[in-house]
């Protein structure tokens, strides 16, 4: 890193330490219900395994906090090397980033700390470096999503409250507080939160870390065989794998028929030789 010197809540040689706040995955990523069905909640630990792996990758990060609630995510993302605060609060998203930039602060008076979303997936280490290397300059910065709406990262350095505002129009509302908007190029991956089945197309352009790209596959298969008269068939996972469905798994997904050779969205329950397709409907992401 390079070093800085400056006033008050300037970092200088900075390693930051990054909040993450994740709902309880049942409730996570409600937008997404329509497209994913079933497979949100495992979604939305897929985007923030990416974030935490991408955040910690990083080489001006100290260590990752999550301030979550949720058991199942709690154990995945430590498992990473995050560590899990829980959501003592539980008075919503900016109670849950103040309550993680405390607790940091109470182990290690003076640290930057820097806030930022659980739906990354894309998270470069690089690009976060060239962001947080940029905020050091100043007090507090903030990063704006791709939509030029909403904030993807908000940062505080040594002796400055985080004062997180985010939710809806927060870019409006960071800036109003005086916080400094980080003006970069080229930096994407950071911007790139997902919260709709355009967001995820877009994500997974961009290039998904192994978490999501692995669950997404998982997600996608091609049809393979289909009987009209039983509405039971196969589909072709997309490392060629054949996997039967029955007639509840088509209905399930509101389709009159299905073609050999068309892209579907499947949900399955098990793994391996257990593996049973309960929903198949067509790609809708």
């Amino acid at each position: 890193m390079r070093e800085r010197t400056g006033g008050k809540g300037s970092v200088t040689n900075a390693v930051w330490s990054l909040v993450v706040p994740l709902k309880p995955l049942a409730l996570a990523k409600s937008r997404l219900a329509a497209a994913v069905g079933a497979s949100r909640p495992g979604l939305a630990l897929a985007f923030a395994q990416d974030t935490v792996a991408g955040a910690l990758a990083c080489a001006s990060v100290a260590d990752v906090v999550v301030v979550t609630d949720d058991v199942l995510a709690g154990a995945e993302l430590a498992r990473l090397g995050a560590r899990i605060l829980p959501d003592s609060p539980g008075a919503g998203l900016n109670a849950a980033l103040d309550h993680g930039a405390r607790a940091v602060r109470a182990g290690r008076p003076g640290t930057a700390v820097a806030a930022i979303n659980a739906d990354l997936p894309a998270l470069r280490p690089p690009e976060l470096l060239r962001v947080l290397d940029t905020a050091t300059a100043f007090p507090r910065a903030f990063l704006a999503d791709a939509a030029g709406i909403g904030t993807t990262l908000l940062c505080a350095g040594p002796d400055v409250e985080l004062a997180p505002s985010f939710g809806g129009p927060s870019r409006a509302r960071h800036s109003a507080s005086g916080a400094v908007e980080i003006a970069l190029t080229d930096v994407e991956s950071v911007r790139r939160d997902v919260d709709t089945p355009a967001d995820l197309r877009t994500a997974l352009a961009l290039g998904v870390g192994r978490h999501t790209a692995r669950y997404s596959a998982r997600m996608q298969a091609t049809a393979y065989t289909y009987d009209s008269r039983t509405h039971s068939g196969s589909v072709l996972l997309d490392d060629g794998t054949p996997v039967p469905f029955e007639a509840a798994a088509f209905e399930a997904g509101g389709l009159l028929l299905l073609r050999p050779g068309q892209r579907v969205r499947i949900e399955t329950d098990g793994e391996g030789p257990a593996l049973r397709i309960t929903l198949v409907t067509l790609q809708t992401f």
